[in-house]
């Protein structure tokens, strides 16, 4: 039975997308067959995949929509092990579109409830707001990534995500987990990197992943290629990074 993870903080840039496609591509070389459903109009992690958005006939907008399966919008991505519902800029219009149905927060836990069986992990990449999209992921999900970046204001906004979170458990699904807090966009030589750090780990503890993901060029220019670190460059800092987040997360989930 797969587990289904959002990766989601309403703050843009801290690393989502990266973390979405790198983790799965990592969890795919480690011999885990792997979903990602791409949540965010944006569409930035199936292009980061190897899909050519503008060719998208099925995507993650059809799924909520229930017009389409899940499974008829699923194809395979140029990373081993992974496949992904990709997202076209349509996705954009769900939300209004969404408001006046009923269940309107269940409609992505509808649509992909039965794939668990299929894979061993499905994650979600969330798109930069607490919308409902955000919404349909967290609902959907068994636990929640949220990554961090290791910069000034990376604790601004956190309440507002953990108290989404809290709602979402409240209202929607109380088996909604925090799976971890990443840091991400570390750099070693800056003195705000380390201080962030120190505070997430102090306010979070337990809550916080080990690995820490550390500012690198090759993990900036793979998305430039449609490819994961893993394939652009398996022996960056920024895939062993990865490849580390995937094994910690299969060690926390199979003790």
């Amino acid at each position: 039975m797969g587990k289904i993870i959002a990766i989601a903080n309403q703050k843009g840039g801290v690393g989502k997308t990266t973390t979405s496609v790198n983790l799965a591509a990592s969890l795919g070389v480690l011999e885990k067959k792997v979903l990602l459903i791409d949540a965010d109009p944006q569409a930035n992690a199936s292009s980061g995949l190897g899909v050519d958005v503008d060719e998208v006939q099925v995507g993650s907008y059809q799924v909520l929509e229930h017009t389409k399966t899940a499974i008829e919008a699923i194809v395979k991505s140029n990373a081993p092990n992974v496949d992904i519902i990709p997202a076209h800029i349509d996705l954009v219009a769900i939300e209004i579109e969404l408001v006046d149905k009923d269940e309107r927060e269940y409609m992505l836990k509808s649509a992909i409830i039965d794939l668990k069986e299929q894979y061993d992990y499905i994650l979600i990449d969330c798109a930069p707001s607490l919308g409902l999209l955000t919404l349909n992921a967290l609902t959907a999900s068994d636990s929640v990534i949220i990554p961090i970046q290791c910069e000034y204001f990376a604790l601004e906004g956190l309440g507002k995500l953990l108290n989404t979170i809290k709602s979402v458990q409240k209202i929607h699904n109380e088996a909604l987990d925090i799976e971890g807090m990443l840091l991400t966009m570390y750099d070693s030589r800056l003195r705000l990197s380390n201080q962030v750090v120190e505070e997430v780990q102090k306010h979070f503890s337990d809550m916080v992943f080990e690995t820490i993901i550390q500012r690198n060029v090759r993990l900036g220019e793979a998305p430039s290629y449609g490819e994961s670190i893993i394939n652009y460059d398996v022996s960056s800092k920024g895939a062993s990074n990865y490849l580390s987040l995937a094994k910690e997360l299969i060690k926390k989930n199979e003790l």
